[in-house]
């Protein structure tokens, strides 16, 4: 099987195009190369397949085989491996995914794709559709009000025996942010003991992906990022969606956001007038190989 190792600000994938390749088993395929000493090493697999309804269609795997539904990282790469490839001459290109049909926008220098800003769509606050199964929709303990739904915004979680401040937000997946109070105390959050108790969290029964958040001023924030499926990853592009969008309902910050990720920064901007959500950041190509699957 041929492909490709890119990624977008240390959030890393294997891409394969399916315009040549066939992947008959991906969920297998993806926990065989995501694995980072007998595999080539990922977040997961992306597979970049014709669509009928849109430019190309981006199918993702997690590192453990489940699919995902929308990756923001990931979907910049696929924008620049078609137009490096000249698989499109587009700078504007459609991409569906199961989270519906999303839209890049392209920087070209030197013939090649080196930003791309991506529509992602409105954020989703209402909880049966992220989903989160909390409290009684409706219901005035569940957060702001929005129309005849409730928003879970600033509400308490307990996980491992801990209480937390909890706001969630669907980006195409979803997403459960929790505020910390400072950089220090992020950086020393042991993530890898709190996140899974947040994926597997009887509210969720999708799993969660969770974004753990300093607020640094009124335009910057630090995040890190458990991502169910692949644990603590370098970057998220929607879970740095799914914090603007947070840090907005919170009164935090402004509309125009600045992530800080393990990996680089992303800008976030959540438009008022039409609720869209727009991120720009990088994405980059690591090499080309060939590989066979035992299987």
């Amino acid at each position: 099987m041929k492909f490709t190792k890119m990624h977008g600000i240390g959030n890393d994938y294997v891409y394969v195009s399916c315009l040549e390749e066939t992947v008959k088993n991906p969920e297998k395929t993806a926990e065989f190369v995501s694995d980072r000493h007998f595999g080539i090493g990922s977040d997961g697999l992306v597979l970049i397949k014709p669509s009928e309804i849109a430019d190309f269609e981006m199918a993702m795997y997690n590192a453990d085989g489940s699919r995902s539904e929308m990756c923001g990282n990931a979907i910049r790469c696929v924008a620049k491996y078609v137009y490096d490839r000249h698989l499109t001459d587009k700078t504007r290109i459609s991409i569906e995914t199961l989270a519906g049909i999303k839209y890049a926008d392209l920087t070209i220098k030197d013939k090649k794709a080196v930003l791309v800003r991506v529509d992602m769509g409105k954020p989703e606050l209402v909880p049966e559709k992220i989903p989160v199964c909390y409290g009684t929709a409706g219901s005035t303990e569940n957060g702001m009000q929005d129309g005849t739904h409730s928003r879970i915004v600033d509400c308490p979680v307990t996980a491992g025996g801990l209480e937390y401040r909890m706001t969630c937000v669907s980006m195409g997946n979803p997403h459960c942010v929790v505020f910390v109070d400072d950089a220090d105390s992020l950086d020393r959050l042991e993530i890898e003991k709190t996140g899974p108790l947040f994926e597997h969290h009887a509210y969720f029964p999708n799993r969660i992906n969770t974004e753990f958040v300093t607020v640094l001023d009124r335009h910057t924030v630090k995040m890190r990022v458990w991502e169910r499926g692949a644990g603590e990853t370098l970057a998220c592009g929607t879970g740095a969606c799914a914090v603007t969008a947070a840090c907005v309902l919170n009164g935090r910050t402004d509309r125009d956001v600045t992530v800080q990720l393990l990996g680089g920064e992303l800008f976030i901007e959540w438009e008022k007038e039409s609720g869209i959500v727009y991120m720009t950041g990088p994405a980059q190509t690591v090499f080309d190989g060939e590989i066979e699957l035992p299987f």
